[in-house]
């Protein structure tokens, strides 16, 4: 369903998303809760096979080919029942005042129609909330891409910063309730589904960005933007800037090191390399290179 690698992930754990739709989960995670700062795709990415870079300029409806087949476009929010998601999106505009939890959702029943008996269909009451949102936010996310045009006229390093501002500014009007819904996250029951949806969301960036690696580069560009992201989520819940400027600068002072410094790690590369070529005649190729690279 998800047009990105990162449907691949957690396969175990991705067979208990029956939950979505009302269903318990049958697997209960073991795994001790984590701060949100450590949340990174790479702990628990499957690497993909024949992965393809999204396309800048594709609509919502396209699909890009991948290995012979159509790649279908993500589209986060489809597991949810209608119902669950009109009662959800509503729930959202509560969140400032009653937080992510089930006054929120009584409300959001009551606004649109619905018995606020439908809050019992969630088994995760709070988890569901959080992740609907997350889901949303995605969603907003791809469709962003898919229509911004001057995105193209960026550098991967500059789409990258702008993407994950433009992510991490839907999070903005919930801010004062940010901490409960990473605390919600971070309990053992919800860890692999924030895990999961953290890892699409970094992917996702990734592809926008013109991301084409198929090695152990994979894994390290995912990690690295997963930290990234974490730590700047984090910096903006203490940021009392204006409109959030302090975040957006120490954003892009991390992208910009990430992205030196992956060139610093290429260019360590190509001098191994000439080193181990016993450098005979190979100066003038690595100079060539690094200037090329």
């Amino acid at each position: 369903m998800y047009r990105s690698p990162a449907r691949r992930l957690l396969p175990a754990l991705c067979r208990s998303a029956g939950h979505y739709a009302g269903q318990p989960s049958p697997i209960r995670c073991s795994a001790p809760i984590i701060h949100s700062a450590a949340f990174s795709p790479s702990a628990a990415s499957d690497k993909p096979l024949n992965h393809k870079p999204h396309q800048f300029g594709s609509s919502s409806s396209s699909s890009s080919s991948e290995g012979g087949k159509p790649r279908a476009t993500a589209r986060p929010k489809a597991h949810w029942q209608e119902e669950q998601a009109r009662v959800l999106q509503a729930s959202l505009r509560h969140v400032i005042r009653l937080g992510w939890g089930e006054a929120s959702m009584i409300a959001g029943a009551r606004e649109v129609g619905v018995s606020p008996s439908i809050v019992g269909s969630f088994p995760r009451k709070e988890a569901a909330l959080v992740e609907f949102f997350m889901d949303d936010c995605l969603q907003r996310l791809i469709d962003i891409i898919d229509m911004k045009e001057d995105l193209k006229s960026l550098i991967p390093s500059q789409r990258v910063a702008k993407l994950v501002r433009i992510r991490l500014e839907m999070q903005a009007p919930y801010i004062s309730k940010w901490p409960q819904a990473l605390s919600i996250q971070a309990q053992p029951l919800n860890i692999s589904t924030s895990f999961k949806q953290r890892a699409m969301l970094v992917d996702e960036i990734w592809h926008a960005a013109g991301d084409e690696a198929t090695d152990m580069d994979w894994y390290v560009k995912r990690t690295v933007l997963g930290g990234i992201y974490s730590t700047s989520e984090l910096y903006m819940l203490a940021d009392t800037s204006p409109d959030f400027q302090d975040t957006w600068a120490f954003l892009d002072e991390r992208v910009s090191d990430a992205f030196d410094l992956q060139k610093t790690v290429k260019e360590a590369k190509y001098l191994a390399e000439a080193v181990g070529a016993g450098m005979g005649g190979s100066v003038q190729g690595l100079v060539k290179r690094l200037f090329q690279g």
